[in-house]
């Protein structure tokens, strides 16, 4: 949720910024004249309910004079009274209008996306900036050999099960099995330790949330249709444990003196994929659901920026680590969340794919979960609301697509990194003699 006081001073960045994201400007309008309208019928309100006070002043006395029988006295309390009785009426349907502008106008609030940065380049899913690129893809011809996709890779070391997955739960399901599943539980433990490391508290938050929750991370807006919700309950599965995380502080005031406050998610993520249709339809790519490493945090809005650095640096580490080639990408404003201002993201090279695809991302959503969600924290004049920022550090499925794939060998085996070995208790995954 953006700040009313920013709308309402700035209206022309607002607009600008919807623009760069090619969002309706015409929102800025439509919310300027629904705040007018309520402004107006509260200080209409505020106006005639300080004339029923001192309506009530003047009552009072009158109701004392009743004794002496003076008909001057009656004849003045009866058009007091009958004055009362109108303005209690009047505002009582002032407070049904007064509150029905402001759902109006709340209404109109939540349908804006956070203000983007000025350095985020401006443009759609193709308009990305390359930052740098890390590590350069193996030669495989030089190799002597083709390299295999992830599937076949899967097959071969038993690790990976497409076929049952969706015999038992449908398209963009799967199995991990053997080596496949050791491979994610080592994943997760690594980065479960990188992260503590750093800084970072472990958590394992619920994956069914309400929808509060949701609505406050920004999830029912533009990505409401990936959603997956459970009307019997009302419950929404998450499709990041950045929703739990970013909730965790609901309704409360921190303390300014312990932040920045960091924590690390693992949890299961359920997403429809509603819009990708017929993209990446076969592997383990784009699914239904898969696991996830996150790393959250909330502190001081001036430190924002520096933090969002931060964790460009951590999801940096962590790829290093699993020696994979990558590169660093800085999202253009069409492309990004509607809390985000800023987005980078990080994309490991697919050899079969001979392109980067994304395994992780980070996002600076300055105050606008926390004003949706009502975190703020303690400083020396008052409360402010806290920034908050959200990184994947581990995505199972892509992260394994990309190991697979790197690390493969001309006989189908994978070279285990070195820093993967300690938490897998490998240092080759081989293949099996027969699939499962």
């Amino acid at each position: 949720m953006l700040d009313p006081k920013l709308l309402r001073e700035t209206p022309e960045l607002v607009k600008a910024s919807q623009r760069a994201r090619g969002a309706d400007e015409g929102l800025v309008d439509a919310w300027h004249a629904a705040d007018s309208n309520w402004r107006s019928l509260n200080t209409k309100y505020d106006l005639i309910r300080a004339e029923q006070k001192n309506l009530s002043k003047a009552i009072g006395p009158l109701q004392g004079k009743l004794k002496g029988g003076d008909s001057a006295v009656q004849d003045e309390l009866a058009q007091l009274m009958q004055k009362a009785t109108a303005l209690a009426d009047e505002l009582t349907q002032l407070a049904v209008d007064r509150d029905a502008a402001e759902a109006a106008a709340n209404k109109i609030m939540g349908g804006f996306a956070n203000i983007v940065d000025a350095d985020a380049p401006v443009g759609g899913e193709d308009d990305f900036k390359i930052i740098e690129t890390i590590g350069t893809p193996r030669d495989f011809k030089a190799a002597g050999f083709e390299p295999k996709d992830h599937i076949e890779l899967g097959e071969l070391l038993g690790a990976i099960d497409i076929e049952r997955g969706a015999k038992v739960s449908g398209s963009r399901f799967y199995y991990l099995t053997g080596v496949g599943a050791l491979l994610e539980l080592a994943l997760v433990r690594m980065a479960m330790d990188f992260a503590t490391k750093w800084g970072f508290t472990a958590v394992i938050p619920p994956a069914l949330v309400r929808p509060q929750a949701m609505e406050g991370t920004g999830f029912l807006g533009q990505a409401a249709v990936d959603v997956y919700h459970l009307p019997a309950d009302d419950l929404y599965l998450v499709g990041t444990s950045e929703v739990p995380l970013a909730a965790f502080h609901m309704d409360e005031i921190l303390d300014g003196r312990d932040l920045p406050l960091r924590y690390a998610g693992f949890s299961p993520c359920f997403r429809r994929e509603a819009g990708s249709h017929g993209k990446d339809t076969k592997g383990i790519i784009r699914v239904h659901w898969f696991d996830k490493v996150e790393l959250f945090a909330f502190c001081d809005p001036k430190d924002a920026a520096a933090e969002h650095a931060k964790f460009l640096e951590f999801e940096k580490e962590f790829l290093t680590a699993l020696e994979l080639p990558f590169r660093v990408l800085d999202i253009a404003t069409g492309d990004l969340g509607m809390s985000a201002i800023r987005k980078f993201d990080c994309e490991a090279w697919i050899p079969s794919q001979s392109a980067y695809r994304e395994v992780t991302s980070t996002s600076n959503c300055t105050t606008f979960q926390s004003r949706r969600l009502r975190i703020r924290s303690k400083v020396s004049e008052g409360a402010e609301y806290v920034s908050t920022l959200n990184g994947t550090l581990m995505a199972s499925t892509r992260t394994i697509v990309a190991l697979l794939e790197n690390h493969q060998q001309a006989d189908g085996s994978v070279k285990v990194p070195k820093a993967l070995i300690p938490h897998l208790g490998m240092e080759v995954l081989t293949p099996v003699a027969k699939r499962i």
